[in-house]
């Protein structure tokens, strides 16, 4: 079969490698469509990442497919079943796991290869996040399954407070305008939040607006994103921060956007053993809550099928381009210079 092999940094090669086969309580999937993703275009600017992939390996994480072959022992599955394979399961024994904290699991088994025309879904993916694509959702959508779940579970843990519980919409400030800054802008103007986009591509915010976003600048053109935000806010800045660009700098903007008392997200991952400096004064006397939040669960995984399945946000705005798997390097060159959120990709083509 063709697929996509990492080999280092920006070293990506189309290959003809062996078709997989499922070992016991696996299956084996025929890639419908794999979507590109920003923590694909890191890994590939960087040559790796520090928990899901080490090179050279068979790249790519998000994709709908169909399942072609079963291993022995799988029996709630058919051959022919449309479905979306999460690229992680948590072993569901370890401390982190008897505590429901399954993002924090030490023996994640992650899954990469979905650039390619099949690929083998390891039994405990079989298990824990194998799931059904609901009839009629198309597989572009179905593929945002992985990383529409890791943007809920960061909701989850960004300290919103029910709706019941508000004196007033709370205002949230996102910065970064890549497919995660634009599905938490969508998840949490869903819940009826105050959101403010920050982010450096005017067609990017323009998604944000169709997503929901109250207010939104490019930094390009407003450098005092601080101030612009306590402007919106009495002074006082945002309840909530999200930063998804994964960029040390703006990890340190996002803490000075937030209003005493806030939690601020530090989502996007930065580069490894890089370094940020915290106002102690800010952070204590403000009684601010810095939390990092990393990858998803199974219930989110299944939260964000369903999501996406009942249609109430367009993500289809985020599918910019698509192209035959063969055309996958060039992807990466718009991803790089911005001109593409996420590329649909067919291993397939008619």
């Amino acid at each position: 079969m063709l697929a996509a092999v990492l080999y280092g940094q920006e070293d990506l090669r189309l290959e003809q490698v062996a078709d997989p086969t499922p070992a016991p309580g696996e299956v084996v999937i025929q890639i419908t469509t794999a979507t590109t993703c920003g923590t694909d275009l890191k890994v590939w600017r960087r040559g790796g990442h520090a928990r899901m992939l080490r090179p050279p390996t068979l790249f790519g994480h998000e994709a709908a497919g169909e399942i072609v072959a079963l291993g022995s022992g799988v029996t709630d599955w058919q051959v022919g079943d449309r479905v979306v394979a999460n690229n992680s399961a948590p072993c569901m024994a370890c401390f982190f796991c008897q505590r429901q904290e399954y993002s924090l699991c030490p023996n994640l088994i992650f899954n990469n290869g979905t650039f390619a025309q099949y690929q083998k879904i390891p039994a405990a993916i079989v298990r824990h996040n194998l799931l059904p694509i609901p009839e009629g959702l198309p597989s572009e959508l179905a593929s945002l399954t992985e990383p529409l779940a890791c943007v809920l579970h960061g909701v989850a843990r960004s300290g919103l407070l029910p709706q019941d519980r508000w004196v007033k919409p709370p205002r949230i400030l996102v910065i970064g305008d890549g497919a995660i800054g634009l599905m938490f802008v969508a998840s949490f103007a869903q819940s009826g939040a105050e959101v403010i986009l920050v982010g450096g591509s005017d067609a990017r915010l323009e998604i944000g607006h169709k997503f929901g976003a109250t207010h939104r600048f490019n930094h390009h053109q407003h450098l005092a994103i601080p101030d612009i935000v306590k402007d919106l806010s009495e002074g006082f800045g945002a309840d909530i921060v999200v930063e998804a660009t994964g960029v040390p700098s703006v990890w340190e903007t996002a803490i000075t956007c937030a209003r005493p008392g806030a939690t601020v997200n530090l989502f996007g991952g930065c580069p490894r053993d890089t370094t940020i400096t915290v106002n102690t004064e800010q952070l204590h006397y403000s009684e601010l809550t810095l939390k990092g939040v990393f990858h998803n669960t199974p219930t989110y995984v299944r939260q964000g099928l369903d999501l996406l399945a009942s249609r109430s946000i367009p993500f289809e705005y985020l599918i910019t381009d698509r192209q035959p798997l063969d055309h996958l390097g060039a992807v990466f060159a718009d991803m790089k210079a911005r001109k593409t959120v996420k590329a649909a990709i067919a291993p397939h083509p008619e």
